[in-house]
């Protein structure tokens, strides 16, 4: 490990070293070898963070809805400036194919940021008379927000978190992940290119004590986590002590059904995207693919001529389909699912083991695998994987289906796939999720809440709902008559 790191904390508009002094490595999934030295925050940079946060965020807020909207346009056009410069790193620090990086994490994390700088100005109240007077309500930031990042979409999950509260009138602290922690730096420059005040935005980089110290900071106001189901309950214990405001999108075990009457070809096409973009690594992934029985046969013959086509080779390639998981324990746990999957009874229809590409040998790969499985309690089934794993599951009716679908202390996304759009509405309307695709999957455009319901998180993202999780409503009564006491 060298001297310094390559890469240091960004606190009150610039670079930082840690004050303790420490630094971990970042290392290419694609390859295995290190990619960067970075610095290691811990509890004195936390502080240092949170009190720049403070002092930048009155006037940050002051400045207005318009003048926040301004800056965060210049930030989304600077992304997108950079394109092919970001999307090249996030190849290279998650492993993702640089065929997915330009569009799936820097055109997305741009959109936000567009999208949010023009709701920016659009935040008001309300105005209502009442019986001797009237009153108005006003939206208020909510002061310094933590927003705690995931690995899999690291730029945009930064801006997902980052564009709401800035456009609010908030500061943020962020701590990326710490197997992708390079992207949120980079934003960290360009918010601060596009006029973003010293102090509003700051990156803390660590482990799981640097987020620890975020989340029961007493100067923190809100956290807003994308992670694991445990991690999530661990923010809600650690934030309850300060009653913070809390949001977290967290893991999925999603079902999409397939009736007999869908397009086969749409419906492989979603359990595709569902299933093997960016290796699986995606929370909303529909692996549990109920289909029905008289279809069945023909949808498996489908999926797997399509499957064996995929390409799973060097991030980037832009001839790869699928990249590398994001580590070696994590390629390691992704192949244990798959041998209990063996013993267990499921049948493996194709993939199942680890993959070697040329040139790439220290690399993370697994073939896209699919299995039949013979009932709903292999643990393949019931547990997520976060890997480049489906299961196939027949069903006979809609009662059945939904009832199997909805068993899960899951509840992220769904997928329905049918010609009947009334059906289609109606298992979407019975689905215990938060969002469900009727005759697609996993798109999420920046307009549509998204987030989960049961274990799959609280709150939302995206879309002006974002909004209400990161202000604070104020009610102001206003007399029109005397006060008339009675004493």
């Amino acid at each position: 490990m060298s001297a310094s790191p390559d890469h240091l904390l960004w606190i009150d508009g610039g670079p930082q070293p840690a004050i303790e002094g420490g630094h971990f490595e970042t290392e290419n999934p694609g390859t295995g070898e290190v990619l960067a030295t970075v610095a290691l925050a811990g509890a004195p940079d936390v502080d240092r963070a949170v009190a720049a946060a403070r002092r930048a965020q009155p006037a940050w807020a002051a400045l207005g809805g318009t003048g926040r909207g301004r800056v965060l346009a210049r930030a989304a056009a600077l992304l997108r400036e950079h394109r092919d410069e970001l999307a090249r790193l996030e190849t290279l620090d998650g492993g993702k194919p640089i065929a997915e990086t330009p569009e799936a994490d820097v055109d997305s994390a741009a959109d936000c940021l567009e999208y949010f700088a023009g709701q920016a100005a659009s935040l008001q109240g309300e105005y209502q008379e009442v019986p001797g007077g009237f009153f108005y309500t006003r939206p208020e930031p909510l002061g310094v927000c933590a927003g705690i990042g995931a690995w899999n979409y690291p730029l945009q999950i930064a801006a997902w978190k980052a564009a709401p509260a800035l456009a609010a009138g908030n500061a943020m602290v962020f701590k990326p992940a710490e197997l992708t922690p390079l992207s949120a730096l980079r934003l960290a420059e360009l918010l601060a290119e596009a006029g973003v005040p010293a102090g509003v935005y700051n990156v803390v980089q660590g482990f799981a004590d640097t987020g620890r110290a975020l989340t029961t900071h007493a100067g923190v106001d809100k956290v807003s986590l994308t992670g694991e189901v445990g991690t999530g309950k661990a923010v809600m214990r650690d934030a309850a002590d300060t009653l913070k405001a809390v949001t977290m999108e967290l893991g999925g075990k999603s079902p999409l059904v397939v009736f007999d009457d869908a397009s086969l070809d749409d419906a492989v096409s979603g359990a595709l995207l569902g299933n093997f973009y960016t290796q699986g690594e995606i929370c909303t992934n529909g692996t549990r693919v109920f289909v029905h029985e008289a279809v069945i046969e023909e949808f498996l013959e489908r999926l797997l001529a399509r499957t064996a086509k995929l390409r799973v080779g060097n991030p980037l390639d832009p001839e790869t389909d699928v990249g590398a998981l994001i580590s070696a324990g994590h390629r390691d746990h992704v192949l244990g699912y798959i041998e209990r999957g063996r013993a267990e009874g499921a049948e493996l229809l194709c993939g199942g083991e680890a993959v070697t590409v040329p040139g790439c040998e220290g690399g993370h790969y697994v073939a896209p695998t699919v299995f039949r499985a013979p009932d709903d309690e292999q643990t393949i089934v019931r547990e997520e994987i976060f890997g480049p794993v489906m299961t196939v599951l027949a069903f006979r009716d809609e009662d059945e289906v939904i009832r199997r679908a909805n068993d899960t202390p899951y509840g992220l996304a769904g997928g329905v796939f049918t010609r009947d759009l009334t059906r289609g509405h109606r298992v979407a309307a019975a689905l215990e999720a938060g969002v469900v695709w009727v005759n697609h999957y996993n798109l999420t455009p920046i307009e549509m809440p998204f987030g989960g319901v049961k274990q799959s998180g609280l709150g939302r993202e995206n879309s002006r709902r974002a909004l209400e999780h990161y202000t604070r409503l104020k009610s102001v009564y206003v007399s029109m008559e005397s006060v008339e006491a009675p004493y």
